[in-house]
């Protein structure tokens, strides 16, 4: 991969990476109040349990870094065969 394909890959990974994070935040939240019938709690609170704050740090951590893991991985599979195709069309000139 050359300096400017590198650089599109990662100005493509980071809006990726930013949107999916947004997301899937919105996403963990709605399951959390489905779940628990409750908003989700604000970890750094002293008032909320300790249960709730590390339940909460624990669903949102593994649900937004699910996410990510997921998007990205199609993410560089579809960068891969964009750029096995851009080799494709280059040699074909």
């Amino acid at each position: 991969m050359n300096t400017k394909q590198r650089l599109m890959w990662n100005a493509l990974a980071g809006l990726v990476g930013a949107v999916t994070a947004l997301l899937a935040a919105k996403l963990v939240s709605k399951a959390w109040e489905l779940t628990t019938g409750d908003v989700p709690p604000k970890p750094n609170d002293p008032e909320v349990p300790l249960h709730r704050a590390v339940g909460w740090a624990v669903a949102s951590g593994v649900g937004i870094g699910v996410a990510q893991l997921l998007t990205n991985r199609l993410a560089a599979r579809q960068w891969d065969r964009y750029l096995a195709r851009s080799a494709r069309d280059s040699s074909a000139r």
